[in-house]
Parts: C-alpha cells; structure tokens; sequence
C-alpha cells in the first residue's frame, strides 16, 4: 500500500452532478443549453 492515497472522488462528483442536470432537465432540445447549464452549475461550485 503506498503512502499517498488517490481517490477519484471529485471526478464522481462531477460526474453525479452532470447526471442531476440531465435527469432535472428532462432532455435538453439544444446541446448548447446542457452544456451551458453544466458549466453554470460547476461554477457555482467553484465559487462558493
């Protein structure tokens, strides 16, 4: 077992939260909206 531990969790937060988008979103008409409402969301995050 090395010392440093690694884990992935950031990405599977990032990941569940894009899977909330989508799933409140109910299917997104235009991929710019989605993506859009991604980033949004993601700083949001950052910021706060």
């Amino acid at each position: 077992m090395s010392a440093i531990s690694v884990t992935n969790a950031r990405t599977e937060a990032a990941n569940t939260a894009i899977k909330n988008i989508k799933r409140t979103g109910r299917g997104f008409r235009n991929e710019h909206n989605y993506r859009t409402r991604i980033l949004l969301a993601s700083a949001a995050k950052t910021a706060a």
